[in-house]
């Protein structure tokens, strides 16, 4: 990775930005991708046969969550492939933040899992399931990153020991909040 790199250039270790540019991210970025192909698989395929056996109330949710489901993994993609073209080194500093500002990974689509979806096909709540936790661990990488990049002096300011704790349960896929 060249000197422009959007990573940190002082001496605190940040175990979060360590995974995204680490040959873990990797693992990260292919359990990503494969999310996507088998719910565009799903969807297109024996997914569409199974919406088409629920009941009214259930369509509306299927095709209302489907629709979540491909934003969510649609965004996703576009942040792991930018990541990654980073970490490759395939474009500036410049230019990984001009295209990181198109991704929106605060708006994705919000999904609550209740008991509606109870009548719902196994297959299609797990991928849901998947692309949340996929969203989880994104989002708490990408703040933990790219946070003082914008925030600047405010991410020093936190709790050091804290902030590692959260670091290690995002590299782990733990959502974890400490005040």
């Amino acid at each position: 990775m060249d000197s422009e790199s959007p990573r940190k250039t002082d001496n605190t270790v940040n175990l979060a930005e360590e995974f995204a540019f680490s040959s873990r991210f990797k693992t990260l970025f292919q359990d990503g991708m494969t999310l996507v192909e088998e719910s565009a698989a799903y969807l297109d395929g024996q997914g569409r046969e199974e919406a088409k056996r629920l009941d009214r109330t259930l369509v509306m949710l299927y095709g209302t969550e489907s629709m979540r489901l491909t934003t969510r993994l649609m965004q996703l993609a576009s942040w792991l492939l930018l990541q990654r073209a980073a970490n490759e080194g395939e474009m500036s500093s410049e230019q990984f933040l001009e295209e990181k500002k198109k991704v929106k990974l605060d708006t994705l689509p919000v999904t609550n899992i209740d008991a509606a979806w109870d009548g719902l096909p196994v297959e299609f709540v797990s991928l849901v399931t998947r692309s949340l936790a996929l969203q989880n661990r994104i989002l708490a990488i990408d703040s933990e990153v790219y946070a003082s990049n914008s925030a600047g002096k405010q991410a020093k300011d936190r709790n050091p020991v804290g902030q590692q704790l959260n670091l290690l349960s995002t590299a782990l896929g733990i959502r974890r909040h400490l005040n």
